[in-house]
């Protein structure tokens, strides 16, 4: 008789994946309100879609990923925070037009499932999610044989929120003379990680484990940073109608994020130096004599979230949002980002 053949032979084991199931459902659980309607294991979560509170509920969804910062989770073996980048990136994407998160799914492949590694991974989406108020609802774990490099994985995720729809930011409202406030980063986020894993690794010669004394940290600490949600400073002021556009400084740094809210016959003016740089940018700019252009292109350059709101209401909005700095101001022009 022929030998029987099994999942597991071709590099699929089911064992594993009830396993980091059985981890990953207590985290996803733990994010659960009176409006999740599904357990973990069903075919689809579903969610309540009543909003008694609002006139013209209207969703808004966004999908995103981590990136290449994913190389430094798996050079470092620390795994718990890759998923809180991943929820507080989509989070602060959908806030940029006034709403709050509801629920959050992920996609978590790896070519052979850990266990460990894949709950780690979730424990952080779960813990971002409380943070930011947002049901863990779903989610897809799949084992890849061959697909992906020994010890790596891709993540992925799906977020819907809502806004009421008289309450939408859309920057519509945006004119010449208007207040550009900066709110801080700590760090790269999760953006530009291919350019500054180049920088640092093969330009500088650097490891993870390099503590660099312009850092003050080591190049795996500096980099590794939560991207860091912006729902607990602006989710106060979203109904206030006092914010006129709202911009989240990721893939394109400055020059390509801030004119997607831009209406037509204006443009934006930074004023560089009015903010705090982190030291890993100029330590970045330094290692590969970045031009500045090129810098404002990829990096946030530690801002991490671009407030726009008019003169008469910039005193109110400064003291409201904790370390927010006034960076610029809105002039006459074509959509562009001119930064001094």
């Amino acid at each position: 008789m022929p030998q029987s053949i099994s999942y597991a032979d071709a590099g699929v084991s089911i064992d594993n994946a009830n396993r980091a199931v059985a981890k990953i459902r207590e985290f996803a659980k733990s994010t659960f309100n009176d409006r999740t309607l599904t357990e973990i294991g069903s075919f689809g979560g579903m969610f309540s879609g009543a909003f008694p509170n609002m006139s013209d509920p209207i969703l808004v969804a966004s999908a995103d990923g981590v990136g290449t910062k994913l190389k430094l989770a798996f050079e470092t073996g620390i795994h718990n925070t890759v998923g809180a980048d991943l929820v507080n990136h989509c989070v602060n994407d959908i806030l940029v037009q006034g709403a709050r998160p509801l629920f959050f799914l992920d996609y978590f492949a790896t070519g052979k499932l850990e266990p460990d590694v894949t709950a780690s991974v979730v424990e952080g989406m779960a813990r971002a999610c409380k943070e930011n108020g947002c049901v863990l609802l779903g989610g897809e774990t799949a084992e890849m044989p061959d697909f992906y490099p020994p010890g790596e994985y891709d993540l992925a995720g799906f977020i819907v929120g809502v806004v009421d729809k008289p309450k939408v930011i859309d920057g519509k409202s945006i004119a010449s003379g208007d207040v550009v406030l900066g709110i801080p980063s700590n760090g790269l986020q999760t953006n530009g990680y291919s350019l500054a894993r180049k920088l640092f690794f093969e330009v500088g010669g650097h490891k993870t484990e390099t503590r660099l004394d312009e850092l003050g940290e080591t190049v795996g600490d500096a980099l590794l940073k939560t991207h860091q949600s912006f729902l607990p400073q602006l989710g106060p002021l979203l109904d206030s109608g006092k914010i006129k556009g709202l911009a989240h400084i990721t893939g394109g740094g400055f020059l390509e994020n801030i004119p997607r809210i831009l209406p037509e016959g204006v443009s934006v003016e930074i004023e560089r130096g009015t903010w705090t740089e982190l030291p890993v940018f100029g330590a970045m700019q330094k290692l590969g004599n970045v031009s500045d252009k090129e810098m404002f292109r990829t990096f946030n350059m530690g801002i991490g979230m671009i407030v726009v709101v008019s003169v008469s209401d910039k005193d109110e909005i400064l003291s409201s949002i904790a370390d927010a700095r006034e960076i610029g101001h809105i002039i006459a022009g074509s959509k562009e980002v001119h930064v001094k």
